[in-house]
């Protein structure tokens, strides 16, 4: 509270202070005076005493109009106060609107971007993904080639192998078949005959 409404307010109080003491010295001799007059009305007419109020109506209506205008400029003043607040607090409320209001929009925003960023991520993975797996696939059907390749070319070399053994063995038992023959045909003499033969050859060689 200012020091104007200080004084204010002081002299407020003691100007009810003295209206107060006025109205208690005034009412006591007017309202003896009022009932005596009353009194008198009263026993001519037995009517209502509108003298005993008349005083007490005046001094309220001068009280109500002394504290009006002595009251007018703290209440005015307390009002004024009470709007700026008021003001001031709307003012303030309106702004943490609007800053909340900013601050949504750019949560939403980032909401908005996050997801879209989001969607990319998910489609550069997928995009990603599909060429991993063709890789994956032609790696497989490579490496699916060279064991095909590798197993044909084993089994070739086996089937060659196995080709040559049985040659050999053939030509092992078409030997065999035809030194019994050849011995079958040929006396003992003459198979010594031919060693020697042959041994002789194979001295004149060496």
């Amino acid at each position: 509270m200012t020091e104007s409404k200080t004084t204010i307010l002081k002299k407020l109080i003691f100007f009810m202070v003295i209206i107060s003491a006025v109205c208690c010295l005034l009412s006591p001799d007017l309202a003896s005076a009022s009932s005596e007059a009353a009194e008198n009305a009263g026993a001519e007419h037995h009517g209502i005493a509108w003298a005993e109020l008349i005083w007490p109506i005046i001094n309220f209506t001068f009280l109500v109009g002394i504290l009006a205008f002595f009251t007018r400029k703290p209440f005015k003043e307390f009002f004024r106060s009470r709007t700026e607040k008021i003001e001031s607090s709307i003012k303030t409320a309106t702004e943490a609107k609007e800053i909340a209001e900013k601050m949504l929009t750019e949560v939403r925003e980032r909401l908005n971007n996050t997801r879209q960023e989001t969607d990319l991520i998910i489609e550069a993975a997928k995009r990603t993904g599909e060429k991993e797996k063709a890789s994956l696939i032609a790696e497989g059907e490579h490496i699916k080639q060279k064991i095909v390749e590798q197993a044909r070319a084993s089994i070739e070399f086996e089937l060659a192998k196995a080709r040559q053994a049985i040659k050999s063995e053939a030509a092992l038992l078409a030997l065999e078949a035809a030194e019994n023959e050849i011995k079958k045909r040929l006396g003992s003499n003459e198979q010594e005959k031919l060693i020697d033969e042959y041994i002789k050859k194979i001295e004149v060689a060496s």
